[in-house]
């Protein structure tokens, strides 16, 4: 491994610190998200209409990340990095001791930690990639990102198993339901801190500037197009793809927290991989073909229940559960596109800030719509409309042309 690491980074990088910062927040995300959908199922009794409006909140943070990024532009990258890393801390620690319940004050409750917690989420998207693909040598970002990518998988993976054990054991001797989640909670609280502490101690970079709070350059543009199209067909299935398995077809937490184990360990593999795809083959053929997976996707996990009998298409869809968590990992194609198009570090971090801005702007919408196109039509209209988005992705993908990097072709 570290010979690995070493023909990956350059020779001054000490990465050391910035990955166990990504293993510590990984194991705590896991552990946050392999609870989550069941928590707020189950204990806040939130409705698949009432799962929308959740998301359109917790995305706000997304949309806004660009302002956020901007009113803290005197900041290094890994400064703000460490900012982030906090802010998560703080939005785990209200849902640890703040109210749940399904009353109207413990709902809100609920919904402000999590929004929180988002913010500090999205804060770190851009600035860890940006921080990821500096550590690297030239023509290895694209390996740097998958093993920033996959050591978070990995992170996830820890999170998500200790959920399928705890829950496994908590059904078991029949714990109360509401201390088991905030046992989660609580766990997941220690290993932020612990992430908050390890990234204190990390070097800072050189990375900043004058960051805009929008940064629109016509070069970027179709870089902006298709984070509208990822956007909007990512929201259906992280938002309702885990709330089917558990209100159309009864999934407990530990069932979603091992599926969860499953997806990481499955990203875990499959992002180095795809990483060294992206510095080979070229991110335009990455960004056109992971559609003809999603559209068997989509297609399945919208019609399998009047296709199969009941236990098979339960089945069907958990295996297109993990096959999806699988292609969205072809997101990282789009970041070595604008690293090869960007002048600088400085352009590239407020390219991907302005583009995650971008894809939240539609992916609020959608989270609001997907919940009334559910409740209102059936999940059949919801999955084939994040098949059709697909296909217009890879459609506008495949008219990139490629730029500058050694290993693109034209």
């Amino acid at each position: 491994m570290p010979n690995i690491l070493k023909n990956i980074y350059r020779d001054n990088a000490k990465q050391g610190r910035f990955l166990w910062v990504l293993a510590f927040s990984g194991i705590s995300f896991g552990l946050y998200r392999g609870v989550q959908d069941n928590f707020l199922a189950e204990v806040v009794l939130i409705s698949k209409f009432e799962r929308g409006i959740v998301e359109f909140f917790r995305e706000i943070p997304g949309l806004m990340v660009i302002l956020i990024l901007a009113a803290m532009y005197r900041f290094a990258e890994s400064r703000v990095f460490k900012i982030g890393t906090a802010i998560m801390l703080a939005g785990i620690l209200g849902l640890l001791f703040g109210p749940a319940g399904p009353g109207l004050s413990a709902k809100a409750s609920v919904i402000f930690f999590m929004v929180i917690f988002s913010a500090g989420e999205h804060i770190i998207m851009p600035v860890k990639s940006t921080i990821s693909l500096d550590l690297a040598k030239p023509s290895q970002g694209g390996a740097s990102l998958g093993i920033t990518n996959g050591l978070d998988q990995l992170g996830r993976i820890t999170g998500y198993a200790a959920v399928t054990l705890l829950f496994l054991f908590f059904n078991r001797i029949k714990f109360p339901e509401l201390p088991r989640y905030r046992a989660v909670f609580g766990a997941s609280a220690v290993l932020i801190l612990a992430a908050v502490f390890v990234s204190l101690a990390m070097k800072e970079t050189s990375l900043k500037g004058p960051r805009r709070r929008f940064y629109f350059e016509k070069k970027f543009l179709k870089f902006y197009m298709l984070e509208v199209f990822y956007g909007a067909r990512k929201q259906i299935f992280l938002t309702f793809a885990p709330y089917v398995l558990i209100l159309q077809y009864g999934a407990d937490t530990s069932v979603i927290a091992l599926l969860y184990v499953i997806c990481s360990g499955a990203g875990f593999i499959a992002s180095p991989l795809l990483g060294k795809l992206i510095d080979k083959a070229g991110y335009k053929f990455v960004m056109v073909s992971d559609t003809l997976i999603l559209v068997v996707v989509c297609f399945f996990y919208g019609f399998s229940h009047r296709i199969f009998s009941a236990q098979t298409a339960y089945l069907v869809v958990c295996v297109n559960f993990v096959l999806d968590s699988i292609i969205s990992l072809a997101s990282m194609a789009s970041n070595v596109y604008v690293k090869d198009l960007a002048s600088s570090q400085e352009e590239l971090t407020a390219t991907l800030s302005t583009g995650i801005s971008v894809n939240h702007l539609i992916s609020i919408a959608i989270a609001l719509l997907g919940g009334w196109i559910w409740e209102r039509t059936g999940i059949e209209v919801l999955f084939s409309l994040s098949a059709l988005l697909g296909i217009l992705n890879s459609v506008y993908a495949a008219t990139i042309k490629t730029g500058k990097g050694p290993k693109q072709e034209s």
